[in-house]
Protein backbone atom coordinates (compact mmCIF):
# COMPACT_ATOMS: atom_id res chain seq x y z
CA UNK A 1 0.00 0.00 0.00
CA UNK A 2 1.21 3.63 -0.59
CA UNK A 3 -0.09 5.48 2.43
CA UNK A 4 0.28 9.43 2.33
CA UNK A 5 -0.05 11.06 5.98
CA UNK A 6 -0.41 14.63 6.24
CA UNK A 7 0.58 16.60 9.26
CA UNK A 8 0.75 19.99 10.68
CA UNK A 9 3.01 21.70 13.17
CA UNK A 10 0.77 23.50 16.01
CA UNK A 11 1.69 25.78 18.65
CA UNK A 12 1.04 24.48 22.12
CA UNK A 13 -2.27 25.41 22.93
CA UNK A 14 -2.48 25.10 26.42
CA UNK A 15 0.37 28.01 26.18
CA UNK A 16 -1.24 30.60 23.51
CA UNK A 17 -1.64 34.16 24.58
CA UNK A 18 -3.24 36.98 22.26
CA UNK A 19 -1.65 39.96 21.53
CA UNK A 20 -4.45 42.57 22.48
CA UNK A 21 -3.50 45.36 20.39
CA UNK A 22 -3.15 43.26 16.85
CA UNK A 23 -5.70 40.27 18.27
CA UNK A 24 -2.97 37.70 16.92
CA UNK A 25 -1.89 34.96 18.72
CA UNK A 26 1.67 35.34 20.24
CA UNK A 27 4.09 32.59 18.95
CA UNK A 28 7.37 33.77 20.14
CA UNK A 29 8.44 31.27 23.29
CA UNK A 30 5.42 28.93 22.40
CA UNK A 31 6.35 25.43 22.29
CA UNK A 32 5.65 24.15 18.68
CA UNK A 33 4.25 20.44 18.58
CA UNK A 34 2.55 17.91 15.99
CA UNK A 35 -1.03 17.99 15.96
CA UNK A 36 -1.98 15.63 18.19
CA UNK A 37 -4.95 14.29 15.42
CA UNK A 38 -1.94 13.77 13.09
CA UNK A 39 0.28 11.79 15.55
CA UNK A 40 -2.63 9.59 15.86
CA UNK A 41 -3.26 9.23 11.93
CA UNK A 42 0.47 8.64 11.72
CA UNK A 43 0.25 5.80 14.00
CA UNK A 44 -2.25 4.07 12.13
CA UNK A 45 -0.54 4.55 8.80
CA UNK A 46 2.59 3.05 10.02
CA UNK A 47 0.29 0.14 11.61
CA UNK A 48 -1.38 -0.30 8.06
CA UNK A 49 2.15 -0.43 6.28
CA UNK A 50 3.31 -2.62 8.63
CA UNK A 51 0.37 -4.97 8.45
CA UNK A 52 0.25 -4.52 4.78
CA UNK A 53 3.52 -3.65 3.16
CA UNK A 54 3.91 -0.60 1.46
CA UNK A 55 5.02 2.95 2.46
CA UNK A 56 4.13 5.76 4.09
CA UNK A 57 4.87 9.18 3.23
CA UNK A 58 4.40 11.88 5.30
CA UNK A 59 4.07 15.64 4.61
CA UNK A 60 3.73 18.70 5.87
CA UNK A 61 3.35 22.91 4.74
CA UNK A 62 4.98 24.95 6.90
CA UNK A 63 8.25 27.03 7.62
CA UNK A 64 11.53 25.59 7.66
CA UNK A 65 11.00 25.01 11.29
CA UNK A 66 8.49 21.71 10.71
CA UNK A 67 10.60 19.84 9.06
CA UNK A 68 11.42 18.61 13.34
CA UNK A 69 7.62 16.99 13.14
CA UNK A 70 8.73 15.35 9.75
CA UNK A 71 11.72 13.63 11.46
CA UNK A 72 9.56 12.73 14.48
CA UNK A 73 7.35 10.78 11.66
CA UNK A 74 10.34 9.51 10.36
CA UNK A 75 11.34 8.16 13.67
CA UNK A 76 7.78 6.78 14.29
CA UNK A 77 8.02 4.94 10.93
CA UNK A 78 7.36 7.27 7.97
CA UNK A 79 9.79 5.83 5.01
CA UNK A 80 9.78 9.03 2.99
CA UNK A 81 9.16 12.99 4.05
CA UNK A 82 7.89 15.92 2.10
CA UNK A 83 8.05 19.26 3.37
CA UNK A 84 6.00 22.04 1.08
CA UNK A 85 7.87 25.02 1.78
CA UNK A 86 7.41 28.74 0.07
CA UNK A 87 6.57 31.86 0.57
CA UNK A 88 4.09 31.89 -1.54
CA UNK A 89 2.12 29.50 0.90
CA UNK A 90 1.92 32.32 3.81
CA UNK A 91 -1.21 32.56 5.18
CA UNK A 92 -3.60 30.00 3.79
CA UNK A 93 -6.67 29.37 5.08
CA UNK A 94 -8.26 25.59 4.27
CA UNK A 95 -9.17 25.95 1.21
CA UNK A 96 -5.55 27.09 0.03
CA UNK A 97 -4.00 24.41 2.71
CA UNK A 98 -6.02 21.71 0.88
CA UNK A 99 -5.17 22.87 -2.83
CA UNK A 100 -1.44 23.24 -1.84
CA UNK A 101 -1.58 19.49 -0.41
CA UNK A 102 -3.94 18.48 -3.39
CA UNK A 103 -0.85 19.65 -5.47
CA UNK A 104 1.78 17.44 -3.49
CA UNK A 105 -0.41 14.33 -3.38
CA UNK A 106 -0.83 14.76 -6.99
CA UNK A 107 2.81 14.79 -7.51
CA UNK A 108 3.50 11.57 -5.49
CA UNK A 109 0.32 9.96 -7.22
CA UNK A 110 2.26 10.17 -10.48
CA UNK A 111 5.03 8.14 -8.88
CA UNK A 112 3.40 5.32 -7.45
CA UNK A 113 -0.51 5.99 -7.31
CA UNK A 114 -2.26 5.82 -3.56
CA UNK A 115 -3.97 4.21 -2.00
CA UNK A 116 -4.82 5.96 1.41
CA UNK A 117 -4.39 9.25 2.74
CA UNK A 118 -4.72 9.85 6.44
CA UNK A 119 -5.43 13.20 8.51
CA UNK A 120 -6.13 13.87 12.01
CA UNK A 121 -9.45 15.09 11.76
CA UNK A 122 -8.55 18.83 13.03
CA UNK A 123 -5.72 20.54 13.68
CA UNK A 124 -6.04 22.05 17.29
CA UNK A 125 -4.72 25.64 16.61
CA UNK A 126 -8.21 26.02 14.04
CA UNK A 127 -10.73 23.38 14.96
CA UNK A 128 -12.08 23.90 11.15
CA UNK A 129 -12.12 20.42 10.69
CA UNK A 130 -11.57 21.42 6.51
CA UNK A 131 -8.61 20.51 5.17
CA UNK A 132 -8.80 16.81 5.43
CA UNK A 133 -12.44 17.05 3.37
CA UNK A 134 -11.08 19.54 1.36
CA UNK A 135 -8.31 17.16 -0.36
CA UNK A 136 -10.79 14.46 -0.38
CA UNK A 137 -13.10 16.39 -2.61
CA UNK A 138 -10.37 17.63 -4.95
CA UNK A 139 -9.04 14.39 -5.57
CA UNK A 140 -12.72 12.93 -5.54
CA UNK A 141 -12.13 9.81 -4.14
CA UNK A 142 -13.85 8.15 -1.20
CA UNK A 143 -13.90 10.40 2.33
CA UNK A 144 -14.27 8.74 5.53
CA UNK A 145 -14.61 11.43 8.63
CA UNK A 146 -14.33 11.16 12.24
CA UNK A 147 -13.03 7.21 11.71
CA UNK A 148 -12.47 5.39 15.77
CA UNK A 149 -11.40 2.45 14.14
CA UNK A 150 -10.59 0.99 10.95
CA UNK A 151 -11.66 -2.82 10.95
CA UNK A 152 -10.50 -3.99 8.34
CA UNK A 153 -8.15 -3.03 4.62
CA UNK A 154 -8.28 -4.90 1.25
CA UNK A 155 -5.54 -3.76 -0.96
CA UNK A 156 -6.39 -6.05 -3.76
CA UNK A 157 -10.06 -5.87 -3.36
CA UNK A 158 -9.51 -1.81 -3.18
CA UNK A 159 -11.70 -1.55 -0.29
CA UNK A 160 -11.90 -0.79 3.54
CA UNK A 161 -14.23 -0.71 6.41
CA UNK A 162 -14.10 1.36 9.49
CA UNK A 163 -15.83 2.88 12.44
CA UNK A 164 -16.69 6.32 12.24
CA UNK A 165 -18.03 8.53 15.33
CA UNK A 166 -21.84 10.30 14.41
CA UNK A 167 -23.81 12.10 16.21
CA UNK A 168 -25.67 9.83 17.74
CA UNK A 169 -22.90 7.03 18.62
CA UNK A 170 -20.98 5.02 15.88
CA UNK A 171 -21.71 3.55 12.70
CA UNK A 172 -19.32 0.79 10.42
CA UNK A 173 -18.88 2.39 6.94
CA UNK A 174 -17.38 0.41 3.82
CA UNK A 175 -15.64 2.66 0.94
CA UNK A 176 -13.36 1.57 -2.07
CA UNK A 177 -9.83 2.38 -2.32
CA UNK A 178 -8.23 5.15 -2.89
CA UNK A 179 -9.94 6.73 0.09
CA UNK A 180 -9.09 9.42 2.59
CA UNK A 181 -10.00 8.84 6.45
CA UNK A 182 -9.57 11.80 9.52
CA UNK A 183 -8.80 10.52 12.84
CA UNK A 184 -10.78 10.77 16.23
CA UNK A 185 -7.81 10.95 18.81
CA UNK A 186 -9.32 7.04 19.73
CA UNK A 187 -7.81 5.70 16.22
CA UNK A 188 -4.56 4.46 17.58
CA UNK A 189 -2.14 5.31 20.32
CA UNK A 190 0.97 6.40 19.26
CA UNK A 191 4.36 4.73 19.65
CA UNK A 192 7.33 5.72 21.39
CA UNK A 193 10.10 6.29 18.61
CA UNK A 194 12.86 4.16 20.11
CA UNK A 195 16.44 5.30 20.42
CA UNK A 196 17.86 4.03 16.97
CA UNK A 197 14.88 5.30 15.09
CA UNK A 198 15.31 8.61 16.24
CA UNK A 199 18.82 8.80 15.35
CA UNK A 200 18.11 7.15 11.63
CA UNK A 201 15.37 10.13 11.42
CA UNK A 202 18.26 13.11 12.14
CA UNK A 203 20.11 11.52 9.11
CA UNK A 204 17.50 10.84 6.75
CA UNK A 205 17.12 13.99 4.32
CA UNK A 206 13.30 15.89 4.18
CA UNK A 207 12.21 16.84 0.59
CA UNK A 208 11.37 20.42 0.40
CA UNK A 209 9.24 21.48 -2.63
CA UNK A 210 7.97 24.73 -3.66
CA UNK A 211 4.99 25.87 -5.85
CA UNK A 212 7.20 25.17 -9.18
CA UNK A 213 7.80 21.45 -7.77
CA UNK A 214 4.05 20.81 -7.37
CA UNK A 215 2.74 22.72 -10.56
CA UNK A 216 0.84 24.93 -7.95
CA UNK A 217 -0.99 28.19 -9.27
CA UNK A 218 0.25 31.38 -7.03
CA UNK A 219 -3.31 32.86 -7.27
CA UNK A 220 -4.20 29.40 -5.77
CA UNK A 221 -1.93 29.13 -2.67
CA UNK A 222 -1.26 31.30 0.41
CA UNK A 223 -2.90 34.20 0.92
CA UNK A 224 -3.88 34.96 -2.54
CA UNK A 225 -5.97 31.72 -2.51
CA UNK A 226 -7.64 32.37 0.52
CA UNK A 227 -11.27 33.64 0.24
CA UNK A 228 -11.44 33.63 3.94
CA UNK A 229 -9.52 35.95 7.03
CA UNK A 230 -9.55 36.36 10.41
CA UNK A 231 -11.42 39.82 10.89
CA UNK A 232 -10.39 39.76 14.81
CA UNK A 233 -9.67 37.39 17.63
CA UNK A 234 -9.91 37.78 21.26
CA UNK A 235 -9.52 35.46 24.93
CA UNK A 236 -12.93 35.02 26.41
CA UNK A 237 -13.46 37.11 29.43
CA UNK A 238 -12.37 35.60 32.59
CA UNK A 239 -14.91 34.13 34.71
CA UNK A 240 -15.04 35.42 38.07
CA UNK A 241 -15.67 32.77 41.15
CA UNK A 242 -18.81 32.02 42.53
CA UNK A 243 -19.98 33.62 46.01
CA UNK A 244 -17.76 32.13 49.32
CA UNK A 245 -18.93 31.30 52.65
CA UNK A 246 -17.00 30.92 55.81
CA UNK A 247 -18.00 28.73 58.89
CA UNK A 248 -15.83 30.97 61.21
CA UNK A 249 -17.72 32.62 63.56
CA UNK A 250 -21.14 31.62 63.04
CA UNK A 251 -21.54 27.81 60.70
CA UNK A 252 -25.54 27.85 61.03
CA UNK A 253 -25.72 31.28 59.85
CA UNK A 254 -23.47 30.49 56.55
CA UNK A 255 -25.46 27.42 56.02
CA UNK A 256 -28.59 29.68 55.97
CA UNK A 257 -26.78 31.95 53.60
CA UNK A 258 -25.55 29.24 51.01
CA UNK A 259 -28.96 27.31 50.98
CA UNK A 260 -30.56 31.03 50.05
CA UNK A 261 -28.40 31.71 47.17
CA UNK A 262 -28.97 28.26 45.82
CA UNK A 263 -32.43 28.16 45.88
CA UNK A 264 -33.22 31.46 44.77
Amino acid sequence: MNIVCCLKQVPDTAQIKIDPETNTLVRAGVESILNPYDLVALEMAVRLKETHGGKVTAISMGPPQAQSILRQAIAIGADHAVLLSDRAFAGADTLATSYTLTMAINKINTECPVDLILCGKQAIDGDTAQTGPGIATRLKITQLTYVMAVQWVDPDKKAIQVVRKVDTGTEIIRGTLPALLTAEIELAKPRRAALPAIVHSLRTPVDIWDTGDISASKKMVGIKGSPTWVRKISSPPVREGGPKFFADPDPDAAVVKALEILLG
